[in-house]
C-alpha cells in the first residue's frame, strides 16, 4: 500500500460538542420557530456527518423553503467555523497527531470529506497537518459525491487503486469507497458501524502496522 486517503469526523478527530453549540446558535437566530423547538447534539450530528452538506440540511431542517434552508445552512457552517478556530480543547482522537507524523514517512496521505469548503484546510492548520496532506477535496468545493471526490483525488495524482485505501467510519464511507474500486479501513472507535470492511482498525495508531 502506498497511497492512504482519509475522512475527517469520526476519524481524525471529534468536533462534534463543538458545532452542535454553533449550529443551535444559528437555528435559533433563523427565522423558523419550529426549527427552534429541536435541539442539536452532538450525538444527532455524529449520524449525519459523513453525508453531503445538502442532505444534512435535510435531515435536520425539513420540508422548509429551500433558500431559508440554504441560509440557516450557511450561517451553521459560518458559526461552526468561527467556533473551532476560537476553540482551544483538543478534539483529535489519541495518537492521531503523533501517526500521522509517522505515516508521511511511510505513504502519501490524502482527504477527502463531504464537508463544506474551507473545512480541511480548517482541520488541517489545527491540528498541524498543513505540510503532511499532499492533496484533498470536498463536497463543498466540487459538489460532487464522496466516490468522484475519491476518484478525483486518484486521477489528480496518478494514483493507482490496488495501491490505495479509504480510511473512513461511516457505511457511507464504505459505500463511496466501494463504489469508487478501492479497499476500506474501518474506524471502529468512530460515529458508524460497517460489517464487512477490508480493514478493521480499534484507535488510529493501528495504522502504522496494518499493511
Amino acid at each position: 500500500m502506498q497511497n492512504l486517503i482519509f475522512d475527517i469526523d469520526g476519524t481524525l478527530w471529534n468536533s462534534t460538542p463543538v458545532v452542535a453549540t454553533a449550529w443551535n446558535k444559528a437555528v435559533n437566530e433563523g427565522p423558523i420557530e419550529e426549527l427552534k423547538k429541536h435541539v442539536i447534539t452532538d450525538k444527532t450530528l455524529q449520524k449525519e456527518f459523513g453525508k453531503p452538506m445538502d442532505v444534512i440540511a435535510d435531515d435536520l431542517f425539513g420540508d422548509i423553503d429551500p433558500v431559508v434552508k440554504a441560509d440557516i445552512l450557511k450561517a451553521c457552517c459560518k458559526y461552526e467555523h468561527d467556533a473551532l478556530e476560537e476553540n482551544e480543547k483538543d478534539l483529535s482522537y489519541e495518537g492521531m497527531k503523533e501517526t500521522m507524523h509517522k505515516l508521511e514517512n511511510m505513504y502519501n496521505l490524502f482527504i477527502v470529506s463531504n464537508c463544506q469548503d474551507g473545512y480541511i484546510e480548517l482541520v488541517m492548520r489545527k491540528n498541524g497537518l498543513t505540510d503532511i496532506i499532499k492533496d484533498y477535496e470536498c463536497f463543498g468545493h466540487t459538489g460532487l459525491q464522496k466516490d468522484e471526490n475519491i476518484l478525483l483525488i486518484c486521477k489528480r495524482n496518478n494514483l493507482y487503486l490496488k495501491e490505495t485505501v479509504y480510511i473512513g467510519d461511516t457505511l457511507g464511507d464504505y459505500e463511496a469507497t466501494k463504489k469508487a474500486g478501492l479497499k476500506f479501513v474501518f474506524c471502529k472507535y468512530g460515529f458508524g458501524s460497517v460489517d464487512t470492511p477490508d480493514y478493521t482498525i480499534d484507535r488510529f495508531s493501528d495504522l502504522v502496522d496494518l499493511f
